[in-house]
């Protein structure tokens, strides 16, 4: 399932929601993804969330808050949040707020479908 909207463009797979983040993250944009993020989980079978950063170049610290706002969403369903395609001023951002310590990042979308999917598999299997 694949949606469009002015600031994003969203796809679900599997269980993995992936939002492709289309504008810098200001706190007006910001807002919108957040509400509309929520929404998402709430309806879909979501477990993991992933935003793509390819075309982000800048974020304020109320991007850190979307991004730690919605991986709490999600560990509370027992999934993970990851971020692909960051570029270098957010990937700074990122290590020095310390985001890195509670959500990983991969190269690519596929890259991270596979690896929190694999995961969780994983956990499932100890438990």
């Amino acid at each position: 399932m694949e949606g469009t909207c002015e600031k994003l463009h969203y796809e679900l797979r599997g269980n993995c929601l992936v939002i492709y983040i289309t504008d810098d993250l200001d706190h007006h944009a910001v807002t919108y993804l957040r509400d509309y993020s929520d929404r998402l989980i709430e309806v879909g079978n979501i477990r993991h969330i992933i935003f793509d950063f390819s075309h982000v170049g800048f974020m304020d610290s109320s991007g850190i808050g979307l991004i730690m706002g919605r991986y709490k969403r999600v560990m509370f369903l027992g999934g993970k949040a990851a971020v692909t395609n960051v570029g270098e001023v957010v990937n700074r951002i990122f290590g020095l707020s310390g985001l890195y310590q509670i959500i990983e990042k991969y190269d690519t979308v596929d890259e991270a479908i596979e690896g929190l999917q694999k995961k969780h598999w994983e956990g499932a299997k100890k438990s």
